[in-house]
Protein backbone atom coordinates (compact mmCIF):
# COMPACT_ATOMS: atom_id res chain seq x y z
CA UNK A 1 0.00 0.00 0.00
CA UNK A 2 1.12 3.63 -0.62
CA UNK A 3 2.84 5.58 2.55
CA UNK A 4 -0.12 8.43 3.34
CA UNK A 5 0.93 11.36 5.67
CA UNK A 6 -1.66 13.45 7.81
CA UNK A 7 -2.46 16.54 10.07
CA UNK A 8 -3.54 14.00 13.02
CA UNK A 9 -2.32 10.32 13.21
CA UNK A 10 -4.02 8.23 16.27
CA UNK A 11 -2.75 4.95 17.30
CA UNK A 12 -5.45 2.84 19.32
CA UNK A 13 -9.24 3.10 18.53
CA UNK A 14 -10.30 2.46 21.95
CA UNK A 15 -12.38 5.17 23.62
CA UNK A 16 -9.79 7.63 23.96
CA UNK A 17 -8.30 7.10 20.35
CA UNK A 18 -11.75 7.00 18.90
CA UNK A 19 -13.10 10.49 20.52
CA UNK A 20 -10.17 12.51 19.56
CA UNK A 21 -10.30 11.02 15.95
CA UNK A 22 -14.09 12.03 15.45
CA UNK A 23 -13.69 15.12 17.28
CA UNK A 24 -10.44 15.74 15.04
CA UNK A 25 -12.57 14.97 11.76
CA UNK A 26 -15.22 17.28 13.23
CA UNK A 27 -12.84 20.17 13.44
CA UNK A 28 -11.74 19.88 9.81
CA UNK A 29 -8.28 17.94 10.29
CA UNK A 30 -6.56 15.35 8.43
CA UNK A 31 -7.01 12.19 10.52
CA UNK A 32 -5.64 8.70 10.31
CA UNK A 33 -6.49 6.81 13.15
CA UNK A 34 -5.01 2.58 13.69
CA UNK A 35 -5.78 -0.38 15.77
CA UNK A 36 -5.23 -4.23 15.09
CA UNK A 37 -9.10 -5.11 15.80
CA UNK A 38 -12.70 -3.68 15.50
CA UNK A 39 -12.89 0.34 16.83
CA UNK A 40 -13.81 0.44 20.64
CA UNK A 41 -11.29 -1.40 22.43
CA UNK A 42 -11.33 -3.11 25.78
CA UNK A 43 -13.95 -1.01 26.65
CA UNK A 44 -16.48 -2.34 23.54
CA UNK A 45 -15.29 -5.34 22.62
CA UNK A 46 -14.00 -7.03 26.05
CA UNK A 47 -14.38 -5.00 28.62
CA UNK A 48 -17.41 -2.25 30.27
CA UNK A 49 -20.08 -3.17 27.53
CA UNK A 50 -20.17 -6.61 26.97
CA UNK A 51 -19.10 -7.03 31.09
CA UNK A 52 -22.19 -4.99 31.32
CA UNK A 53 -24.43 -7.10 29.65
CA UNK A 54 -23.87 -10.58 31.14
CA UNK A 55 -24.44 -8.74 34.95
CA UNK A 56 -27.74 -7.83 33.36
CA UNK A 57 -28.51 -10.94 32.46
CA UNK A 58 -27.42 -12.43 35.44
CA UNK A 59 -29.17 -9.90 37.14
CA UNK A 60 -32.57 -11.03 35.81
CA UNK A 61 -31.97 -14.80 35.87
CA UNK A 62 -31.75 -14.16 39.25
CA UNK A 63 -34.38 -12.06 39.82
CA UNK A 64 -36.74 -14.97 38.70
CA UNK A 65 -34.69 -17.75 40.39
CA UNK A 66 -35.92 -15.53 43.74
CA UNK A 67 -39.86 -15.33 42.16
CA UNK A 68 -39.45 -19.34 41.79
CA UNK A 69 -38.62 -19.75 44.82
CA UNK A 70 -41.11 -17.18 46.38
CA UNK A 71 -38.24 -15.09 47.92
CA UNK A 72 -38.72 -11.72 45.98
CA UNK A 73 -41.77 -9.58 46.30
CA UNK A 74 -44.70 -11.15 47.92
CA UNK A 75 -47.24 -12.14 45.39
CA UNK A 76 -45.39 -12.42 42.50
CA UNK A 77 -44.23 -15.78 41.36
CA UNK A 78 -42.89 -18.32 38.35
CA UNK A 79 -41.64 -21.17 37.60
CA UNK A 80 -38.17 -22.18 37.70
CA UNK A 81 -36.43 -20.55 34.61
CA UNK A 82 -33.97 -22.12 32.11
CA UNK A 83 -30.81 -20.12 31.26
CA UNK A 84 -28.81 -20.49 27.78
CA UNK A 85 -25.77 -18.99 28.73
CA UNK A 86 -24.54 -19.62 25.02
CA UNK A 87 -27.74 -17.38 23.98
CA UNK A 88 -26.78 -14.90 26.37
CA UNK A 89 -23.39 -14.46 25.06
CA UNK A 90 -24.54 -14.48 21.51
CA UNK A 91 -27.54 -11.62 22.51
CA UNK A 92 -24.05 -9.83 23.89
CA UNK A 93 -22.13 -10.16 21.12
CA UNK A 94 -24.81 -8.74 19.43
CA UNK A 95 -24.75 -5.68 21.27
CA UNK A 96 -21.17 -5.45 21.20
CA UNK A 97 -21.13 -5.29 17.10
CA UNK A 98 -24.02 -3.08 17.25
CA UNK A 99 -21.64 -0.19 18.96
CA UNK A 100 -18.28 -1.45 16.99
CA UNK A 101 -20.03 -0.67 13.47
CA UNK A 102 -21.70 2.42 15.29
CA UNK A 103 -18.30 3.51 16.29
CA UNK A 104 -16.89 2.91 12.45
CA UNK A 105 -19.69 4.61 10.90
CA UNK A 106 -19.09 7.54 12.79
CA UNK A 107 -15.40 7.82 12.18
CA UNK A 108 -16.57 7.75 8.63
CA UNK A 109 -18.71 10.43 9.42
CA UNK A 110 -15.88 12.39 10.47
CA UNK A 111 -14.15 11.83 7.87
CA UNK A 112 -11.56 9.94 9.43
CA UNK A 113 -9.70 7.06 7.69
CA UNK A 114 -9.42 3.22 9.35
CA UNK A 115 -6.27 1.57 9.02
CA UNK A 116 -6.51 -1.89 10.53
CA UNK A 117 -3.75 -2.87 12.13
CA UNK A 118 -0.15 -2.70 14.37
CA UNK A 119 1.42 0.42 14.60
CA UNK A 120 5.04 0.32 15.84
CA UNK A 121 6.79 3.93 14.97
CA UNK A 122 10.16 4.82 13.67
CA UNK A 123 10.59 7.85 14.48
CA UNK A 124 8.33 11.01 16.38
CA UNK A 125 6.64 11.73 12.98
CA UNK A 126 6.74 8.14 11.32
CA UNK A 127 5.32 4.97 12.14
CA UNK A 128 5.07 1.38 10.44
CA UNK A 129 1.32 -0.14 10.07
CA UNK A 130 1.59 -3.62 9.68
CA UNK A 131 -1.77 -6.10 8.81
CA UNK A 132 -1.72 -9.80 7.39
CA UNK A 133 -1.55 -8.39 3.98
CA UNK A 134 0.46 -4.95 3.70
CA UNK A 135 3.09 -3.09 5.28
CA UNK A 136 2.11 0.68 5.37
CA UNK A 137 3.95 4.21 6.52
CA UNK A 138 2.27 6.92 8.01
CA UNK A 139 3.54 10.20 8.89
CA UNK A 140 2.17 12.73 11.01
CA UNK A 141 2.32 16.45 11.90
CA UNK A 142 0.78 15.39 15.47
CA UNK A 143 0.53 11.40 17.05
CA UNK A 144 -1.84 10.39 19.55
CA UNK A 145 -1.21 7.61 21.64
CA UNK A 146 -4.11 5.30 22.98
CA UNK A 147 -2.75 2.23 23.21
CA UNK A 148 -4.59 1.21 26.50
CA UNK A 149 -3.98 -0.98 29.16
CA UNK A 150 -4.02 -5.15 29.13
CA UNK A 151 -4.54 -7.30 32.45
CA UNK A 152 -1.77 -8.19 34.84
CA UNK A 153 -0.88 -11.70 34.90
CA UNK A 154 0.45 -13.53 38.01
CA UNK A 155 3.66 -15.83 37.49
CA UNK A 156 2.26 -18.69 39.36
CA UNK A 157 -1.10 -18.75 37.93
CA UNK A 158 -0.32 -17.75 34.12
CA UNK A 159 -3.18 -17.35 31.58
CA UNK A 160 -4.18 -20.28 29.86
CA UNK A 161 -6.42 -23.81 30.26
CA UNK A 162 -8.87 -23.35 33.26
CA UNK A 163 -6.40 -19.70 34.25
CA UNK A 164 -8.14 -16.84 32.27
CA UNK A 165 -8.69 -12.93 32.29
CA UNK A 166 -11.43 -11.24 32.19
CA UNK A 167 -11.40 -11.06 28.64
CA UNK A 168 -11.99 -15.05 28.48
CA UNK A 169 -14.40 -14.97 31.35
CA UNK A 170 -17.04 -12.67 29.13
CA UNK A 171 -17.08 -15.59 26.19
CA UNK A 172 -17.50 -18.90 28.17
CA UNK A 173 -20.15 -21.31 26.99
CA UNK A 174 -21.75 -21.75 30.37
CA UNK A 175 -21.04 -20.37 33.72
CA UNK A 176 -18.66 -22.75 35.48
CA UNK A 177 -19.78 -24.71 38.20
CA UNK A 178 -17.25 -23.66 40.71
CA UNK A 179 -15.63 -20.08 40.30
CA UNK A 180 -12.17 -19.05 41.91
CA UNK A 181 -11.83 -15.14 41.52
CA UNK A 182 -7.98 -14.35 42.57
CA UNK A 183 -8.42 -10.41 43.19
CA UNK A 184 -11.35 -8.16 45.08
CA UNK A 185 -11.08 -5.27 43.20
CA UNK A 186 -13.95 -4.43 41.25
CA UNK A 187 -13.38 -6.51 38.08
CA UNK A 188 -13.26 -9.43 40.23
CA UNK A 189 -16.66 -8.37 41.98
CA UNK A 190 -18.14 -7.47 39.11
CA UNK A 191 -17.99 -11.03 37.37
CA UNK A 192 -17.83 -13.05 40.67
CA UNK A 193 -21.54 -11.73 41.66
CA UNK A 194 -22.66 -12.39 38.00
CA UNK A 195 -21.51 -15.84 37.66
CA UNK A 196 -22.62 -16.35 41.30
CA UNK A 197 -26.57 -14.76 40.18
CA UNK A 198 -26.06 -17.33 36.90
CA UNK A 199 -25.47 -19.89 39.04
CA UNK A 200 -21.54 -20.63 39.88
CA UNK A 201 -20.37 -21.58 43.32
CA UNK A 202 -18.17 -18.78 43.30
CA UNK A 203 -14.95 -18.37 45.98
CA UNK A 204 -13.44 -14.81 46.21
CA UNK A 205 -9.18 -14.48 47.29
CA UNK A 206 -8.29 -11.38 47.92
CA UNK A 207 -4.87 -10.35 49.25
CA UNK A 208 -5.70 -7.37 51.21
CA UNK A 209 -7.56 -7.23 54.38
CA UNK A 210 -10.94 -6.72 52.78
CA UNK A 211 -12.72 -6.57 49.25
CA UNK A 212 -12.69 -3.47 47.55
CA UNK A 213 -9.82 -1.99 49.03
CA UNK A 214 -9.60 1.24 47.31
CA UNK A 215 -13.21 2.14 48.31
CA UNK A 216 -14.18 3.29 51.98
CA UNK A 217 -15.20 0.50 54.32
CA UNK A 218 -18.70 2.09 54.40
CA UNK A 219 -19.46 2.24 51.04
CA UNK A 220 -18.20 -1.47 50.88
CA UNK A 221 -20.28 -2.84 54.18
CA UNK A 222 -23.31 -2.98 51.31
CA UNK A 223 -21.90 -4.98 49.06
CA UNK A 224 -19.67 -7.27 51.03
CA UNK A 225 -23.32 -7.76 53.05
CA UNK A 226 -24.65 -9.02 49.47
CA UNK A 227 -22.43 -11.14 48.54
CA UNK A 228 -22.78 -13.34 51.60
CA UNK A 229 -26.35 -13.77 50.71
CA UNK A 230 -25.70 -14.85 47.63
CA UNK A 231 -23.57 -17.33 48.86
CA UNK A 232 -20.07 -16.16 47.64
CA UNK A 233 -16.75 -17.34 49.78
CA UNK A 234 -14.92 -14.04 50.71
CA UNK A 235 -11.27 -15.13 51.82
CA UNK A 236 -9.32 -11.94 52.40
CA UNK A 237 -5.59 -11.61 53.49
CA UNK A 238 -5.35 -14.82 51.27
CA UNK A 239 -3.00 -15.37 48.57
CA UNK A 240 -2.76 -17.20 45.70
CA UNK A 241 -0.31 -19.81 45.07
CA UNK A 242 -0.98 -21.57 42.14
CA UNK A 243 -2.84 -24.36 40.79
CA UNK A 244 -2.04 -27.92 42.29
CA UNK A 245 -3.26 -31.36 42.44
CA UNK A 246 -4.13 -33.96 39.83
CA UNK A 247 -7.51 -31.64 39.35
CA UNK A 248 -5.86 -28.91 39.40
CA UNK A 249 -7.12 -27.10 42.56
CA UNK A 250 -6.79 -23.64 43.57
CA UNK A 251 -3.35 -23.41 46.45
CA UNK A 252 -4.28 -20.22 48.31
CA UNK A 253 -1.95 -19.41 51.46
CA UNK A 254 -4.43 -18.08 54.02
CA UNK A 255 -4.15 -14.90 56.38
CA UNK A 256 -2.80 -17.04 59.28
CA UNK A 257 -0.26 -18.96 57.55
CA UNK A 258 -1.93 -22.20 56.55
CA UNK A 259 -2.84 -23.34 52.96
CA UNK A 260 -6.35 -24.29 51.32
CA UNK A 261 -7.38 -25.86 48.29
CA UNK A 262 -10.03 -24.45 46.53
CA UNK A 263 -11.56 -26.50 43.97
CA UNK A 264 -12.48 -24.86 40.54
CA UNK A 265 -13.09 -25.44 36.94
CA UNK A 266 -12.35 -21.90 36.31
CA UNK A 267 -9.99 -19.66 37.87
CA UNK A 268 -10.48 -15.96 36.98
CA UNK A 269 -7.62 -13.63 37.90
CA UNK A 270 -8.58 -10.02 37.88
CA UNK A 271 -5.47 -8.19 39.81
CA UNK A 272 -5.14 -5.38 37.85
CA UNK A 273 -4.98 -4.33 34.79
CA UNK A 274 -0.98 -2.15 33.36
CA UNK A 275 -0.76 0.41 30.50
CA UNK A 276 0.24 -1.22 27.44
CA UNK A 277 3.49 0.87 27.06
CA UNK A 278 5.62 -1.84 24.75
CA UNK A 279 5.25 -3.03 21.52
CA UNK A 280 4.99 0.13 19.55
CA UNK A 281 8.40 1.23 19.39
CA UNK A 282 8.55 3.39 22.81
CA UNK A 283 12.33 2.99 22.72
CA UNK A 284 12.48 4.71 19.41
CA UNK A 285 11.02 8.00 21.29
CA UNK A 286 12.27 10.17 24.02
CA UNK A 287 9.54 9.91 26.73
CA UNK A 288 9.37 10.38 29.90
CA UNK A 289 8.19 7.78 32.22
CA UNK A 290 5.90 8.48 35.89
CA UNK A 291 5.64 4.87 37.07
CA UNK A 292 4.25 2.68 34.28
CA UNK A 293 2.49 5.20 32.77
CA UNK A 294 4.13 7.74 29.43
CA UNK A 295 4.34 11.02 31.23
CA UNK A 296 2.19 13.84 30.31
CA UNK A 297 1.43 17.31 31.09
CA UNK A 298 -2.07 19.12 31.81
CA UNK A 299 -3.18 18.76 28.40
CA UNK A 300 -1.82 15.34 27.35
CA UNK A 301 1.83 16.46 26.21
CA UNK A 302 4.68 13.96 26.11
CA UNK A 303 8.29 15.04 26.37
CA UNK A 304 8.09 15.37 22.75
CA UNK A 305 6.76 18.29 20.44
CA UNK A 306 3.65 17.23 18.43
CA UNK A 307 2.95 13.90 20.37
CA UNK A 308 0.26 13.35 22.78
CA UNK A 309 -0.68 10.45 25.94
CA UNK A 310 -4.04 9.78 26.70
CA UNK A 311 -6.54 6.94 28.37
CA UNK A 312 -4.90 4.40 29.95
CA UNK A 313 -1.32 4.61 28.97
CA UNK A 314 -1.31 7.95 30.53
CA UNK A 315 -2.29 7.13 34.27
CA UNK A 316 -4.81 7.05 36.54
CA UNK A 317 -7.97 6.89 36.60
CA UNK A 318 -7.97 4.51 34.02
CA UNK A 319 -11.32 5.07 33.06
CA UNK A 320 -13.30 5.05 29.76
CA UNK A 321 -14.93 8.46 30.26
CA UNK A 322 -11.58 9.99 31.32
CA UNK A 323 -9.89 8.72 28.08
CA UNK A 324 -12.35 10.18 25.90
CA UNK A 325 -12.32 13.49 27.81
CA UNK A 326 -9.06 13.74 27.20
CA UNK A 327 -9.36 12.78 23.67
CA UNK A 328 -11.64 15.34 22.89
CA UNK A 329 -9.43 17.87 24.53
CA UNK A 330 -5.96 17.21 22.74
CA UNK A 331 -7.99 16.84 19.59
CA UNK A 332 -8.98 20.34 20.01
CA UNK A 333 -6.04 21.51 21.26
CA UNK A 334 -4.14 20.21 17.70
CA UNK A 335 -6.50 21.71 15.89
CA UNK A 336 -5.64 25.32 17.54
CA UNK A 337 -8.33 25.98 20.39
CA UNK A 338 -7.46 26.87 24.00
CA UNK A 339 -8.06 23.94 26.27
CA UNK A 340 -7.25 22.02 29.59
CA UNK A 341 -9.31 20.69 32.05
CA UNK A 342 -8.91 19.19 35.95
CA UNK A 343 -9.48 15.53 36.96
CA UNK A 344 -11.63 16.43 40.37
CA UNK A 345 -14.94 15.37 39.31
CA UNK A 346 -13.85 12.07 36.82
CA UNK A 347 -17.02 9.50 38.61
CA UNK A 348 -15.90 5.83 39.41
CA UNK A 349 -18.54 3.50 39.09
CA UNK A 350 -18.34 -0.16 40.33
CA UNK A 351 -21.01 -2.40 38.75
CA UNK A 352 -21.25 -4.75 41.58
CA UNK A 353 -24.68 -5.37 43.95
CA UNK A 354 -25.34 -2.82 45.04
CA UNK A 355 -23.18 -0.23 42.53
CA UNK A 356 -21.26 2.17 43.81
CA UNK A 357 -20.34 5.22 42.94
CA UNK A 358 -17.88 8.02 44.02
CA UNK A 359 -16.60 11.31 42.91
CA UNK A 360 -14.38 14.08 44.27
CA UNK A 361 -12.94 13.69 47.62
CA UNK A 362 -13.96 11.18 50.36
CA UNK A 363 -13.93 12.37 53.75
CA UNK A 364 -10.36 11.31 54.92
CA UNK A 365 -8.92 13.33 51.76
CA UNK A 366 -10.66 15.91 52.30
CA UNK A 367 -9.66 15.85 55.96
CA UNK A 368 -6.22 15.55 54.81
CA UNK A 369 -6.44 18.90 53.06
CA UNK A 370 -6.26 20.28 56.34
CA UNK A 371 -9.63 22.14 56.01
CA UNK A 372 -12.88 21.45 58.52
CA UNK A 373 -15.41 19.18 56.54
CA UNK A 374 -19.47 18.48 56.75
CA UNK A 375 -20.93 15.68 56.05
CA UNK A 376 -24.20 14.52 55.02
CA UNK A 377 -25.53 11.36 55.02
CA UNK A 378 -29.23 10.06 54.05
CA UNK A 379 -29.97 5.84 54.02
CA UNK A 380 -31.87 4.84 51.51
CA UNK A 381 -34.05 2.97 54.23
CA UNK A 382 -35.77 6.11 54.52
CA UNK A 383 -35.97 6.50 50.55
CA UNK A 384 -39.69 5.38 49.35
CA UNK A 385 -38.29 5.12 45.53
CA UNK A 386 -35.78 2.59 47.62
CA UNK A 387 -38.74 0.49 49.16
CA UNK A 388 -40.54 0.08 46.75
CA UNK A 389 -37.65 -1.22 43.94
CA UNK A 390 -37.14 -3.99 47.26
CA UNK A 391 -33.73 -2.39 47.41
CA UNK A 392 -33.44 -0.01 50.49
CA UNK A 393 -29.26 -0.93 50.88
CA UNK A 394 -27.47 2.01 50.78
CA UNK A 395 -26.79 5.52 51.21
CA UNK A 396 -26.06 8.76 49.69
CA UNK A 397 -22.92 10.71 51.46
CA UNK A 398 -22.17 14.28 51.04
CA UNK A 399 -18.55 16.09 51.76
CA UNK A 400 -18.19 19.84 51.68
CA UNK A 401 -16.02 22.39 53.11
CA UNK A 402 -17.21 23.81 56.88
CA UNK A 403 -16.23 27.75 56.04
CA UNK A 404 -18.25 28.22 52.69
CA UNK A 405 -19.94 25.34 51.96
CA UNK A 406 -18.46 24.20 48.72
CA UNK A 407 -18.66 20.65 47.89
CA UNK A 408 -15.97 18.09 48.26
CA UNK A 409 -16.87 15.08 46.86
CA UNK A 410 -20.04 12.97 47.07
CA UNK A 411 -20.22 9.11 47.90
CA UNK A 412 -23.21 6.43 47.08
CA UNK A 413 -24.14 2.85 47.35
CA UNK A 414 -27.15 1.40 46.51
CA UNK A 415 -29.04 -0.57 43.37
CA UNK A 416 -28.91 1.06 40.41
CA UNK A 417 -26.90 4.18 41.41
CA UNK A 418 -24.44 4.86 38.73
CA UNK A 419 -27.42 6.44 37.20
CA UNK A 420 -26.95 9.64 39.66
CA UNK A 421 -23.12 9.77 38.94
CA UNK A 422 -23.60 12.41 36.12
CA UNK A 423 -25.48 14.55 38.80
CA UNK A 424 -23.07 14.24 41.11
CA UNK A 425 -20.36 14.95 38.67
CA UNK A 426 -21.97 17.78 37.49
CA UNK A 427 -22.83 19.39 41.00
CA UNK A 428 -18.55 18.66 41.63
CA UNK A 429 -17.87 20.53 38.16
CA UNK A 430 -20.60 23.18 38.47
CA UNK A 431 -18.94 24.17 41.70
CA UNK A 432 -21.70 23.60 43.82
CA UNK A 433 -22.39 24.52 47.32
CA UNK A 434 -24.60 22.52 50.00
CA UNK A 435 -27.11 25.42 49.75
CA UNK A 436 -27.36 24.17 45.77
CA UNK A 437 -27.81 21.01 45.87
CA UNK A 438 -30.54 21.48 49.25
CA UNK A 439 -32.31 24.29 47.33
CA UNK A 440 -32.51 22.08 43.65
CA UNK A 441 -35.88 20.39 43.95
CA UNK A 442 -35.60 17.23 43.31
CA UNK A 443 -38.62 14.49 41.79
CA UNK A 444 -40.88 12.55 43.76
CA UNK A 445 -40.34 9.39 44.28
CA UNK A 446 -36.47 8.81 43.03
CA UNK A 447 -33.71 8.10 44.43
CA UNK A 448 -32.36 10.54 43.83
CA UNK A 449 -34.00 12.35 46.59
CA UNK A 450 -31.56 11.28 48.78
CA UNK A 451 -28.74 13.77 47.28
CA UNK A 452 -31.15 16.30 48.29
CA UNK A 453 -31.87 15.11 51.73
CA UNK A 454 -27.92 14.33 52.46
CA UNK A 455 -27.27 18.33 51.85
CA UNK A 456 -30.23 18.93 54.00
CA UNK A 457 -28.48 16.86 56.71
CA UNK A 458 -25.04 18.62 56.06
CA UNK A 459 -26.26 21.55 56.55
CA UNK A 460 -28.06 20.77 59.89
CA UNK A 461 -31.50 20.51 58.73
CA UNK A 462 -32.32 17.07 57.44
CA UNK A 463 -36.42 16.60 56.69
CA UNK A 464 -36.94 12.43 56.19
CA UNK A 465 -34.34 11.25 58.82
Amino acid sequence: MADISCQLLVIGAGPGGYVAAIRAGQLGLDTVIVDDRKPGGTCLNIGCIPSKALIHAADEFFAMREAAAKRGIPGISASEPDLDWAEVVGWKDGIVNRLTNGVTGLLKKARVKLVPGRARFLDGKTVEVTSETSVQRIAADNIIIATGSVPVELPMLPFGGKVMSSEEALSLAAPPKRLAVVGGGYIGLELGTAFAKAGSTVTIVEATDRILPTYDADLVRPVRARLDALGVDILTGAKAKGLAGEDGDLLVELADGSERRIGADSVLVTVGRKPLTEGWGREELVLEMEGPFLKIDETCRTAMRGVYAIGDVAGEPMLAHKAMAEGEMVAEIVAGLRRSWDKRAIPAICFTDPEIVTVGLSPEQAKALGTEIKIGSFPFQANGRAMTLDRDDGFIRIVARADNHLVLGIQAVGAGISELSAAFSLALEMGACLEDVAGTIHAHPTQGEGFQEAAFKALGHAIHV
